[in-house]
């Protein structure tokens, strides 16, 4: 599999993600062919480029809920554009309300994990697919703490519209790979002027505002080292403050390499002075981080496969060494000491590498 951009798209070329149109009709499955029209389409949508098969590759497999998950993320993201252009540039809503619902029914009731892979953002489409995540995030952690659905509701749409003030953003600023510091005074001062149009907008709902206000004065205490009393913010304002925080180290673009999920909650755990730990580990038993058949790599350089999940403690699972064909339980630490995961193997559209044949071929049954 391999990136290729917009401008380098050849007819023939084979798909290896499907691609959606802007109601969600699907309009080339994987493994199709380009046409000369689905060229158009990717460049008319503003994709900056699509995941493309090598000659020989067999189609990755996909489980029914990852192509879900494709097809509802390419969705949504683009009546998010839509949804915060309207109420930026006329301090209106129109489809709000049933976007909320939608995320809440399809990722705010889940009774298992799922595969949290983004897809890579281009400057165009970044702020949207940034709020479409965080809000996701928002409905899975609000769930997992049995948080009452208007709460839930409040702040995954808070999530959706927190990133309205960044429409202000001068291009030059957007495109700079380094900011300064009135850079990022000048960021600051956008998401505060955003703050005053949602406000105007949720007049008879002043949850939404004060999630989103209270999120982003701790963001940027935290950016900052600053020291902040959080014991009077909502709860709303800190799953949506944690899930800004994890959606930007974790975010694919085509400029910064993204943080691997178990990287960006080990380092929510480091701060849970600023993190609520039970946040975390909701966002935790959301999302799958060691999942059977994942390749991982060990701290002491070892590569291995996932078998078991440790229900005590996710970042500790029973591995099998590629190295000797041990089995490693990584909760006996009397045994193993600090021996532990560096970080998941990940394809290049940021999957987990999941190989349950190897398993098989090592006699595991899963």
């Amino acid at each position: 599999m391999i990136f290729v951009r917009h401008e380098n798209l050849k007819v023939g070329m084979r798909l290896a993600k499907p691609i959606y149109d802007k109601k969600g009709v699907l309009l080339y499955e994987r493994d199709s062919k380009l046409t000369p029209q689905g060229i158009e389409s990717v460049k008319n949508f503003g994709i900056i480029g699509l995941y493309i098969l090598e000659p020989a590759e067999p189609v990755p497999p996909m489980s029914a809920e990852d192509i879900e998950f494709e097809r509802f993320t390419q969705a949504t993201s683009f009546m998010i554009a839509d949804e915060l252009k309207e109420l930026h540039d006329h301090g209106k809503i129109k489809n709000l309300p049933n976007i909320t619902a939608s995320i809440i029914k399809g990722y705010g009731r889940l009774d298992h994990r799922i595969n949290f892979v983004q897809n890579l953002r281009s400057k165009e489409d970044e702020i949207a697919k940034h709020s479409l995540y965080c809000a996701m995030l928002c409905a899975m952690i609000t769930h997992k703490m049995n948080i009452k659905l208007s709460d839930q509701n409040e702040t995954v749409t808070a999530a959706i519209v927190h990133g309205v003030g960044r429409l202000d953003i001068p291009d030059e600023v957007k495109n700079k790979k380094e900011l300064d510091d009135n850079d990022k005074r000048l960021i600051y001062e956008c998401k505060k002027r955003g703050e005053s149009i949602i406000e105007s907008a949720f007049l008879s709902t002043p949850g939404i505002n004060r999630i989103v206000s209270q999120s982003t004065r701790m963001l940027h205490a935290f950016d900052n080292g600053q020291e902040l009393d959080t014991r009077k913010n909502v709860i709303g304002a800190k799953v949506l403050c944690l899930a800004r925080v994890f959606d930007n180290m974790t975010a694919m673009n085509d400029v910064n390499e993204p943080t691997s999920e178990i990287s960006a909650c080990r380092y929510l755990m480091a701060h849970d002075d600023f993190f609520d730990s039970e946040m975390s580990a909701a966002l935790m038993d959301s999302i799958n981080l060691l999942a059977p058949g994942t390749s991982v790599e060990l701290t002491n350089g070892d590569k291995g496969l996932v078998i078991t999940e440790n229900p005590s403690n996710i970042l500790e699972p029973i591995i099998l060494s590629f190295g000797d064909n041990r089995i490693i339980d990584l909760g006996q630490k009397m045994i193993y000491g600090d021996l532990g995961i560096k970080d998941v193997m990940k394809t290049m559209d940021n999957r987990n590498i999941i190989d349950k044949e190897a398993l098989k071929k090592a006699g595991i049954n899963l």
